[in-house]
């Protein structure tokens, strides 16, 4: 078959979690014998006329095709908002793409920076589109249900005037945040109903929050059109259910990673050693590295114990400055930098624990999984996508999210239970692998191709 794989950001300059899945769903496609292409895009404020914003590269003989996004180029052309969903310049390109290769099947793993009309795209050309829904970016502009207090979202109102506040209170109007908190909610949906049945009112902002309030019923009808919707935990699948998503239309399966390096993978024993702490991921509030280190303080003089902290300070730097700010007291404290993912299974067998304290619904992160293969015992925020994966007890701990003192309770249990670590880390079991989910993938493209044409899963 041929396949275009289609993610907002891509390796060499991004390998979170879901662009290493789609270069490993990549990899494992081309390995079975199917053509794979990846269709991408990257932050660039360069002012590019439309047919320069496109290049191509390889990695690892897989090409890459790059659209270079601009935001002030998108607020020339009118909403900012709606462009997220309505990509004009990359449906154009995309359009194109297709016709030339003429794919069998469209996998979508972020529409973020492309937009959600590349859907419709892969509809029009009669092309069989599936996606997998990393985290909640199609019906929250800022991916994580998570408010500027930090607290959870619940999702948009109906006409998303909450999201409208939100959107104020970090982007043009994050001066007068303050302001806007004491505003209710109510009050942005009336104003976002009224702009919506009212087009002729020329108001401030008008676009924009028509747009917003427009947003996740677009979205949701595109997702609705495709031919399976991959949600990886029963979390996402509640969530997208109650913002519209047919049930019928969602295969709810769990992501594969590489095993590779994880064979031999020790058992954690709690000597009298030092206790070594490990944190992998973005370097970005949401991620919660600043209560790990809050927790941190609370140990440290008391218990043997370090941390390696491992991430890029170029994403964030503000947030990145703050967080060797608050490790400055503290030399037991290492910021490591980042590292291909090829080491990841050597990076785990360096800490006996992997602390994840994420402040948002996660969808149980690539690096918990990793964990759980190298035999590490994960210590997560107890949200609904990571307990999923880890178990109380069994194969991890889980704290209160947020409180860095609930961490370092569930931390000190370690160093006041001596067996209780080689307990975790015995029961930590190897998760689905790379290959195991491809496998599954080539399944589901076969399993119900809609009105597209019937598909041969054999190479």
């Amino acid at each position: 078959m041929k396949i275009i794989l289609v993610v907002h950001q891509f390796l060499p300059e991004y390998f979170a979690g879901t662009e290493i899945l789609t270069f490993e769903v990549a990899k494992g496609l081309r390995k079975r014998g199917h053509s794979v292409t990846v269709l991408t895009a990257f932050p660039d404020e360069t002012l590019l006329a439309e047919d320069e914003r496109f290049d191509e590269y390889e990695i690892e003989n897989i090409k890459v095709h790059r659209y270079h996004h601009s935001y002030a180029q998108a607020t020339q052309r009118g909403s900012y908002i709606e462009h997220q969903y309505n990509n004009e310049i990359s449906a154009k390109y995309f359009s194109a793409l297709i016709s030339e290769l003429k794919p069998d099947v469209v996998h979508f793993l972020h529409l973020s920076r492309l937009g959600t009309s590349l859907i419709e795209v892969a509809i029009k050309h009669g092309i069989p589109g599936f996606i997998t829904l990393t985290d909640f970016w199609m019906i929250c502009p800022t991916s994580t249900l998570m408010l500027p207090t930090g607290k959870s979202c619940g999702g948009p109102m109906q006409n998303a005037g909450n999201c409208v506040k939100h959107l104020a209170q970090v982007t043009k109007l994050a001066k007068v945040s303050g302001v806007l908190d004491r505003i209710p909610d109510a009050f942005f949906e009336y104003a976002s109903t009224l702009y919506k049945k009212n087009p002729q009112l020329n108001l401030p902002y008008r676009h924009e929050i028509v747009a917003a309030g427009n947003r996740r019923d677009i979205n949701i009808q595109r997702l609705n059109a495709l031919t399976k919707v991959i949600s990886p935990t029963s979390l996402m699948t509640q969530v997208m259910v109650a913002n519209g998503v047919h049930r019928e239309k969602i295969v709810e399966t769990g992501y594969g990673i590489s095993v590779s390096g994880h064979g031999n993978a020790r058992v954690r024993k709690r000597g009298d050693g030092v206790l070594t702490l490990g944190f992998i991921g973005t370097l970005s509030s949401h991620k919660g590295c600043h209560v790990l280190i809050e927790a941190f303080a609370r140990l440290v003089g008391r218990y043997p114990v370090k941390l390696k902290i491992y991430g890029n300070p170029e994403e964030f730097p503000d947030y990145a400055a703050s967080l060797k700010q608050a490790a400055v007291d503290f030399p037991e404290i290492e910021f490591c930098g980042v590292f291909p993912n090829s080491e990841i299974a050597a990076v785990l067998s360096g800490i006996d624990v992997l602390v994840v304290p994420s402040l948002w619904f996660e969808n149980t992160p690539l690096v918990i999984h990793s964990a759980l293969a190298a035999r590490c015992p994960v210590v997560a925020s107890n949200y609904p996508g990571m307990s999923e994966a880890v178990h109380h007890g069994e194969n991890g701990l889980l704290f209160k999210p947020g409180s860095s003192e609930a961490l370092a309770e569930q931390l000190q249990c370690l160093f006041d239970n001596p067996e209780l670590l080689e307990k975790l880390s015995g029961n930590c079991k190897p998760p689905k692998s790379i290959g195991e989910h491809v496998e599954e993938l080539l399944q589901i493209y076969a399993s119900d191709s809609g009105s597209g044409p019937n598909l041969d899963v054999s190479p």
